[in-house]
């Protein structure tokens, strides 16, 4: 009876074991092994949920900041012995503030009293921190008006932008503070890797001492003569710094062309090619103090490949005292605060602009004696509250000045820039 049991309960364990055998056998078939489809399938789907989705930024570009000496002049309160620029930029803070970055043509020098405007401008240390404070996060300091106060001009200038928290590129106070990154910043704008270089034509016939040859970047060679010998070297060597620096995009901020002139020149033109050849994405031009046309510019590599990058040959004055009435050139109180989209696709792995648009903008100088003398209006919101009744800001006569403005923002920009047109379109 007992040998009964015992072959039976050892047929059960051999069935049992049997079972088990046949089930690991079944799950192991059941799924591919290493190196074959299924891996690879899987594979594809985890790597294409991995991919994030693409990200965006705003980068807002401005012209010039000036201070001649009547702005200075207006800025200053008398009762405090203090120095505000803050009203001028009342109206255009909103734009400034609303990006994720912003970035402008510091024209002046900050060396401390006494002040002075053209031809060797000297502005208040209040500039620096309003613009700050308005939403500015960086500027060029390389322009013809660099030099203006002598090299110590320069260095008193970095330490008053430093003290404001504003960033800057195309000046330097020292051969080491530029040989650490070769004048090149990096900026991190919402994900977007951007590096920023700047450079001037030249420095109004200022000589730069051999000492302190490293103080300002020149694209020129010949800077104190003519200012057509592209320094190609140069532009070379810190743009390949660059492009080794691993960023999404690189972005060179220039001060060149002619003075009044609302179309770019030729010269310009074969900057800007060399420029984006050697690795620019985006050439945000100023100098010429009235707008000067903006496009998307396509360039041939050595390779054969074609490259496109965009190009803002100048904005103007963002704020100064020319306009018509005080230079007799049209357009020198007519600015906009370029924006462009900046996306950067994970997927292909490419970061460009996706979009470009501009407020137009109109610098009004209301005269002598006047409260706030000067400020900065935003076109289409000036126009549309004079339209609706409200003339508190926009009189008859400034209503024609804004009209003035945006006729010529549409022709030199280019309508379909404006954001006014792209948001009719987008509603459309």
């Amino acid at each position: 009876m007992n040998k009964k049991l015992l072959l039976t309960s050892l047929v059960m364990v051999v069935f049992c074991v049997l079972l088990i055998a046949l089930g690991i056998r079944h799950e192991n078939t059941s799924v591919p092994a290493s190196g074959d489809g299924g891996d690879k399938t899987q594979q594809a789907q985890q790597e294409s949920t991995d991919i994030p989705d693409p990200i965006t930024a705003t980068l807002a570009v401005c012209g010039d900041v000036m201070s001649h000496s009547p702005q200075t002049n207006d800025a200053y309160d008398a009762a405090t012995d203090t120095y505000s620029y803050m009203n001028c930029f009342q109206y255009v803070r909103p734009w400034i503030e609303k990006a994720d970055y912003a970035v402008a043509n510091f024209e002046t020098t900050l060396n401390g009293p006494p002040y002075s405007g053209y031809p060797q401008f000297c502005a208040p240390d209040a500039l620096a921190y309003n613009i700050q404070e308005i939403g500015f996060d960086l500027v060029t300091t390389a322009n013809n008006h660099s030099m203006d106060k002598g090299f110590n001009g320069v260095v008193r200038t970095l330490d008053t932008l430093d003290a404001a928290n504003l960033k800057h590129i195309g000046t330097y106070r020292t051969q080491e503070e530029f040989d650490e990154n070769k004048g090149v910043v990096v900026v991190d704008i919402n994900g977007i890797q951007v590096a920023f270089l700047g450079y001037t034509y030249g420095t109004n016939g200022i000589p730069v001492s051999e000492g302190n040859n490293f103080c300002i970047n020149r694209f020129n060679t010949d800077y104190m003569a003519e200012c057509s010998v592209l320094d190609e070297a140069k532009l070379t060597s810190e743009l390949s710094y660059a492009e080794s620096l691993g960023v999404d995009l690189i972005a060179v901020m220039i001060h060149w062309g002619i003075e009044y002139q609302t179309t770019e020149n030729a010269y310009q033109d074969q900057v800007a090619d060399f420029l984006l050849q050697n690795g620019a994405d985006l050439i945000l031009g100023s100098h010429s103090h009235v707008p000067q046309p903006m496009m998307e510019r396509t360039v041939t590599l050595a390779d054969g490949s074609q490259k496109t990058g965009f190009v803002c040959y100048s904005l103007g004055n963002f704020v100064s005292n020319q306009s018509p009435a005080t230079v007799n050139v049209n357009y020198t109180d007519t600015t906009a605060i370029l924006n462009l989209e900046l996306t950067k696709d994970f997927a292909t792995g490419e970061t460009t602009v996706t979009n470009a648009s501009y407020v137009p903008l109109l610098v009004l100088n209301r005269g002598t004696g006047a409260a706030d003398q000067y400020i900065i209006l935003d076109v289409h919101k000036g126009m549309s509250d004079y339209e609706s009744g409200d003339t508190s800001v926009v009189s008859a006569a400034v209503y024609e000045k804004l009209k003035y403005a945006l006729d010529g923002c549409h022709n030199i920009l280019g309508t379909e820039f404006d954001i006014a047109s792209q948001e009719t379109s987008n509603a459309a």
